[in-house]
């Protein structure tokens, strides 16, 4: 099933306006969460059909939110993809663990993040 509409989750207002752009121009409908917390909500509530999920946010980090995600009867088949200034293998290596799809290190490549969102359509 083609990817349409994605779900950012992110704390950065700037990165969420970024990240929005590039998606928009790219043809998907985008929605948004500034908190682990709020994105595991939105997430129940709108089903999107991929999120892109930031790791260093505040309360409920990036990797928990995953992780819950992909427990979750209602979210677990809506695929995740790491988006984070943590580059290290370790960090990863722990990202995949917690049920995402893909990870990518901060600062965007946007025509590689356009294909692998393509890829996982």
């Amino acid at each position: 099933m083609p990817v349409k509409s994605i779900l950012v989750i992110d704390d950065s207002p700037t990165e969420r306006h970024l990240l929005t752009q590039m998606l928009v121009a790219g043809g998907y409908e985008v929605s948004t969460a500034d908190s682990g917390d709020e994105g595991i909500e939105r997430a129940k509530q709108i089903k999107p059909d991929l999120i892109l999920m930031d790791v260093v946010m505040p309360g409920t980090n990036g990797f928990q939110a995953t992780r819950a995600l992909s427990r979750d009867p209602i979210t677990k088949d809506i695929p995740v993809i790491i988006c984070t200034t943590k580059d290290q293998e370790t960090d990863r290596v722990w990202g995949m663990r917690q049920g995402a799809q893909a990870y990518v290190t901060k600062p965007i490549d946007a025509p590689a993040l356009l294909a692998m969102i393509a890829a996982l359509g």
